[in-house]
């Protein structure tokens, strides 16, 4: 049925025939092409509206058939339907594409990816294209490996082609795609060491989804690595990534701002490294600094009265220092139920404040159960592509089903929170991962602090029941005292649109416009992995498994205007 189907459609999209590319769709279908069809990444979605799509692009592509290297053509269940699921490849003038297709029994398309896989003629230098290494080997008296790497990662006589600014697994991964396409790139990092971006965090942090939905482009994980990866573990892989990978990386380096030369198709950047200042002109800067940027740190009543200790929770290390003491956790996202456990179970008296209803789910099985693909024992390469087959419609779906599992799993647990006191959010029905590609957190994934709440040992007060801070805690309406001798503001961050501002100035910003949150009319991610409104900047945030699929993509674009293929 699937080669039937990819036969028909060749035939039809070779012929520009618009009647039969919509036969072959449900009404209800979607296309999601990244880069295959017009250097784009986009969603159409109803038959019609995919039958016109595709028809402009006549004759694009074709040697559309099931790939005998991927995984087989699979009944699965996606998004409550059952379908048949097969990964494909095929070609373009330009290069060689690979998708998903999902169909119904009735050999009607639902949904359909096609995503460009290679550039002809700039393929990455991996497997039989990967270097050679004579030279290193047989030029005694010239440079060795070594001297070529210093040399090349200093920069003292030219500008890479692209900056990124912000080192951790976002920066790492779009360097490692970039290396392998030949196009330079340096990451400048304010951090002392790779890795400090997890190595400074808090003492008993770990990563709250298992290992194997977190690798790096190229180089997984070993395979004896705990399920959920200690953040001092994490720090010496990026460490140790950087280097197997021959990234040019600058440690202790502030990005300082910049503008765009619109002429000469350049930035005119400046950073600070050593107390000098060096100006570089890149092409492409690349911000990966996280979909957590600037920390909020909001104005509340009397808090400048509090003659305490107050600290943002990016700038909390640890908590021994407080045993025996009075702290105040503001905050009922990750981070605060985080800090509040540790700090309880360094010794601490803890009151965690509630500002507003927090979706609350345990780690296991349901903060798990949106990676269940990753599961099923099929290569990581394809469970990427099949994650990216998802249109948003069809994402939304899976995500309010899981999320109607996940609130049977943790019933008891909702319901013994709710007696003691906590504000559960009942009114948002499409789960965890869609708050996060939303608004960026607004959830907890319980290892164990709401144990402690329900069992009050982490006291729990709602903010609306503060009246504001004095010098010794915060002063609840009714007169009582909690007192307090550490305030902790896990308040979340500004969005990446405030350190556009800072950056790069008012027209920028503008230029640009809204970073991270889902922009319904594309059905994308907004200004995600993709040409944004000021020419030469980019951005890329998100988890290990969004920044493993879309430095691909990111990567690809920058080398095709590298190339002379996109203007």
């Amino acid at each position: 049925m699937v080669s039937g189907w990819l036969t028909q459609f060749e035939r039809a999209l070779g012929a520009g025939n618009a009647v039969a590319l919509g036969a072959l769709f449900r009404d209800d279908a979607h296309w999601r092409d990244l880069l295959a069809f017009g250097w784009e990444l986009r969603t159409v979605s109803g038959a019609p509206g995919v039958a016109a799509a595709l028809k402009r692009y006549a004759g694009h592509a074709a040697g559309f058939a099931v790939d005998p290297a991927r995984t087989p053509p699979r009944r699965v269940v996606r998004a409550g339907e059952e379908v048949t699921e097969a990964i494909f490849r095929f070609e373009t003038a330009v290069g060689r594409g690979q998708g998903v297709l999902r169909l119904f029994d009735d050999g009607k398309a639902w949904s359909l990816l096609t995503a460009l896989d290679e550039i002809k003629g700039h393929e990455e230098q991996v497997g039989g294209r990967r270097p050679h290494g004579e030279a290193y080997s047989r030029d005694f008296r010239g440079p060795n490996w070594l001297d070529k790497r210093t040399a090349a990662a200093a920069y003292a006589d030219r500008d890479p082609v692209v900056l990124i600014v912000g080192g951790g697994h976002a920066g790492l991964s779009i360097a490692a795609r970039l290396k392998q396409l030949g196009v330079e790139a340096l990451i400048v990092d304010r951090h002392p060491r790779i890795g400090d971006n997890w190595r400074r965090r808090y003492h008993a942090l770990t990563l709250h989804n298992q290992v194997h939905v977190n690798h790096l482009p190229y180089l997984p994980f070993p395979a004896n690595w705990p399920v959920y990866i200690p953040k001092d573990k994490l720090a010496g892989w990026f460490e140790a990534y950087a280097g197997i990978m021959e990234l040019d990386y600058w440690t202790g380096t502030e990005f300082a701002g910049g503008a765009y030369d619109e002429k000469a198709g350049r930035w005119r950047v400046e950073l600070e490294r050593d107390g000098a200042r060096r100006t570089m002109r890149p092409k492409h800067v690349i911000l990966a600094t996280g979909v957590s940027t600037i920390p909020f740190k909001p104005e509340l009543p009397g808090l400048g009265d509090f003659r305490g200790t107050v600290v943002h929770s990016h700038e909390y290390d640890e908590a021994s220092s407080w045993a025996g003491r009075e702290a105040i956790v503001v905050g009922t996202g990750n981070s605060g139920h985080d800090i509040a456990q540790d700090l309880y179970s360094n010794g601490a008296r803890v009151t965690l404040v509630q500002r507003g209803p927090t979706l609350i789910l345990n780690i296991e099985p349901s903060a798990q159960l949106v990676y269940a693909l990753y599961g099923e024992g099929i290569p990581t390469e394809d469970c990427d592509l099949i994650t990216s087959a998802n249109p948003l419609a069809l994402l939304r779906r899976f995500h309010r089903l899981t999320a109607a599992q996940s609130r049977e799993l943790d019933r008891p647990l909702s319901e013994a929170l709710t007696r003691a006191g906590f504000r559960i959010d009942t009114e948002y029905q499409s789960g965890w991962q869609f708050k996060y590609l939303e608004r960026g957190g607004g959830y907890y994934f319980n290892v164990g602090c709401s144990d402690l709440i329900v069992e009050r040992k982490v006291r729990l007060a709602q903010f609306s029941d503060l009246e504001g801070f004095v010098a010794g805690g915060a002063k609840t309406r009714s007169g009582d005292l909690i007192p307090a001798d550490l305030v902790v503001l896990a308040t979340g961050y500004l969005g990446q649109e405030h350190l556009v501002r800072r950056l790069f100035g008012e027209a920028v910003a503008d230029r640009v416009g809204p970073i991270w949150g889902l922009d319904e009319a594309t059905q994308e991610l907004r200004n995600m992995w993709m040409p944004t409104g000021q020419p030469g900047l980019w951005f890329i945030a998100g988890s290990f498994a969004q920044c493993r699929i879309y430095s691909k993509v990111l990567a690809m674009q920058v080398k095709a205007r590298e190339a002379g293929l996109v203007r």
